[in-house]
């Protein structure tokens, strides 16, 4: 089987990487690392599998034949035209679970930086200010985390040690999940409501988009920190610094904003009880070896008939 690696790179790693944790994997396979446009139109002519950011135009062509299966780098897929892969009988898959570790970690980075006042000693640091502050704990904290996929449960598994009450909403319910109490997304005010951590951890939908506004900003307790590692959209930015700005919840740490990137003159720069990352939340050393073993897996599939992992379409 040929597995063609289309050029490009995730969080500044070059995807030639990505195709040496392939043939480590695959090493009775042919993986063809394509650094060119010119060089992915040829490769495309017999792969049977390739994988990227987003699929070359080429293999749309009228005379090429579609690869079995596009393996998006990605654990989003909302950029791609799933409809026009599917047509031309490619099976698309993507890199949910990737991110478990990396991102959970960064979610309880952000919450003991607001529990145990860090950003608040970093300005007074800047300041050379020697002043005692308050504080508290995770421990006995409700923390509501709205997604429970992948990254979600990572998340949860990895708060229990924390001692906290963790509260869980998901399109279905009734699955249950790694949270004592679990509600849809029909419920979300009550799922927020008196929790101290508000983690958004979904993916974009119809369901999803815009909906911590300003109606859901009124239920959190004002003691409330909004964590946002899912989309930009998810949140109604103007609700947010309005929240901020009336004191409606204590803080945010936002990887992910409305718009991206966010602009220099933007409010939300300005607030000392927001913590803003580019985005890079799943940034990680082990990206691509783990987005190796999901293809590897897959390319088995492949070979045997079975069910593909992480397929989308």
């Amino acid at each position: 089987m040929r597995i063609l690696v289309c050029r490009g790179h995730v969080h500044g790693t070059d995807a030639a990487q990505y195709a040496s944790a392939l043939r480590e994997r695959l090493p009775d396979h042919e993986v063809e690392f394509a650094a060119t446009p010119a060089e992915e139109r040829a490769a495309l002519n017999d792969a049977t599998v390739v994988t990227g950011g987003a699929p070359p135009p080429a293999l749309f062509e009228a005379e090429t034949d579609a690869p079995s299966l596009f393996a998006c780098v990605y654990a989003g897929t909302d950029h791609l035209d799933l409809d026009e892969l599917e047509a031309a009988g490619v099976a698309v898959t993507n890199a949910a679970g990737v991110h478990g570790p990396n991102v959970a970690e960064h979610v309880i980075g952000g919450m003991l930086a607001h529990a145990r006042g860090l950003l608040k000693a970093k300005t007074q640091q800047r300041d050379h200010e020697w002043r005692s502050y308050q504080t508290r704990e995770l421990q006995g904290a409700t923390v509501t985390i709205v997604g429970l996929g992948a990254i979600g449960t990572a998340i949860a598994d990895r708060l229990q040690p924390f001692g906290v009450d963790l509260v869980g909403v998901r399109y279905t319910p009734a699955k249950g999940g790694p949270t004592e109490t679990v509600y849809g997304f029909e419920e979300i005010h009550a799922a927020v409501e008196g929790a101290e951590y508000v983690v958004l951890a979904c993916p974009l939908t119809e369901t999803t988009r815009g909906i911590v506004d300003a109606e859901l900003f009124e239920t959190m307790s004002p003691q409330a920190v909004v964590i946002n590692v899912a989309r930009g959209k998810v949140v109604e930015t103007e609700a947010l610094v309005a929240a901020l700005r009336w004191n409606g919840i204590d803080g945010a740490v936002l990887d992910v904003t409305d718009p991206e990137p966010l602009p220099g003159e933007h409010p939300l720069w300005e607030f000392e009880n927001v913590l803003i990352t580019p985005h890079n939340a799943g940034d990680t050393p082990a990206y691509y070896e783990r987005r190796a073993e999901i293809l590897a897996a897959n390319v088995t599939a492949l070979e045997e008939g079975t069910q593909l992992r992480n397929r989308v379409r």
